[in-house]
């Protein structure tokens, strides 16, 4: 479950802006998550309280959840939430200083489990996707917004969620269509060939899912050791060496000296890039900043994951770590994403109206 802060004013035509952590891609494990703000047992702040305002079982929103009032999710990274479907006025203000506060449908947690280090501060979680009963998908309908969902989270912390398109860049976007059976509610591309240090690799025909909610990335167990074997070979003579006693990740080196950032140590790891065979001249990179984490140890780990070793089958996840410092569009209209280098920490500005998160 990603816990990147992202700042909601109380108050959102124009595109929506609590501290909540967003997540793309929350329904990896399971689409009932997709639409729902969970809120937390520990929240920032103040808890949600229900009203006598759970969502009544004939409501549609109830029917396309296949449970009533209820909301069992599982997540990627093993974490869990559970608790009741409600549905409450939300307050949303527009980046043209106007203020609506639809009827939304969302749910509010009472029992969440994380599986890692750090319990996410965060008074709960925005579900991005584009099941019928996301956040997205209800002001779609309600006229309020384009189908149109992106994120820019900043490796420096913080970042901004936008729904419309108002903040899409005109220039300097790569998109790639998603397949017609893109998996379920995901958001997915492919498939992609594995590029090192600018050569073709011999892995072929990666579908990749983005999931802001992961906090690692992750590829299948044939996919994984090829870019260790990479790596590893690429290390060689460099002054670098294993730190098996740092269990933080799976793989970590140590230097001569204990490594502050990311940036001290990235001079000494290739670019990954992603090849997508349907799409020419479409080669997202993976720069060292966004495949690597520093430790508490002063080590360097390798933040890309055997998914099939933590259950994901033959999945191959592009997490945080990965989304971090670009601007990742998910445009269902158009049934393609998109991504552009952009500043995280500065919000851009909107060409008309925009409901921004931040």
């Amino acid at each position: 479950m990603f816990s990147h802060s992202n700042k909601l004013p109380e108050g959102a035509k124009k595109k929506p802006v609590m501290s909540v952590a967003s997540n793309p891609g929350n329904f990896v494990m399971g689409k009932r998550c997709v639409a729902l703000v969970h809120v937390h047992l520990q929240p920032r702040e103040h808890l949600y309280r229900p009203n006598n305002n759970l969502l009544q079982c004939e409501d549609l929103l109830c029917t396309a959840f296949h449970s009533p009032a209820s909301h069992p999710c599982q997540y990627a990274d093993r974490g869990s939430s559970l608790g009741v479907l409600v549905k409450d006025y939300f307050p949303l203000k527009f980046t043209n200083g106007s203020l609506l506060s639809p009827h939304l449908a969302f749910g509010c947690g009472y029992d969440q489990k994380y599986f890692g280090p750090v319990t996410p501060a965060t008074a709960g979680v925005i579900g991005l996707g584009n099941g019928k009963v996301s956040i997205l998908s209800q002001l779609s309908r309600l006229g309020l917004t384009r189908n149109v969902v992106g994120h820019c989270l900043s490796g420096q912390g913080g970042g901004f969620v936008f729904f419309g398109d108002d903040l899409v860049p005109s220039l300097g976007v790569v998109w790639t269509s998603m397949p017609p059976n893109s998996m379920g509610k995901r958001y997915s591309c492919g498939p992609a060939e594995l590029v090192f240090d600018g050569k073709a690799t011999s892995v072929k025909g990666l579908n990749m899912i983005f999931d802001s909610g992961s906090s690692y990335t992750y590829f299948n167990s044939q996919a994984y050791q090829a870019i260790v074997t990479l790596v590893r070979n690429d290390l060689k003579g460099k002054p670098l060496k294993d730190a098996t006693e740092d269990q933080s990740l799976p793989i970590c080196w140590k230097g001569r000296k204990p490594f502050k950032f990311v940036r001290d140590a990235k001079n000494y790891f290739k670019p990954l890039a992603l090849s997508f065979t349907n799409a020419k001249n479409v080669q997202p990179q993976l720069s060292p900043e966004t495949y690597l984490i520093v430790t508490k140890h002063g080590n360097v780990c390798l933040g890309i994951l055997n998914g099939t070793e933590v259950g994901l089958g033959n999945l191959n996840i592009i997490g945080d770590i990965t989304l971090r410092d670009k601007m990742l569009i998910y445009d269902n209209e158009n049934r393609q994403i998109g991504w552009a280098p952009v500043n995280c920490n500065m919000l851009p500005k909107s060409r008309t109206v925009a409901i921004i998160a931040r």
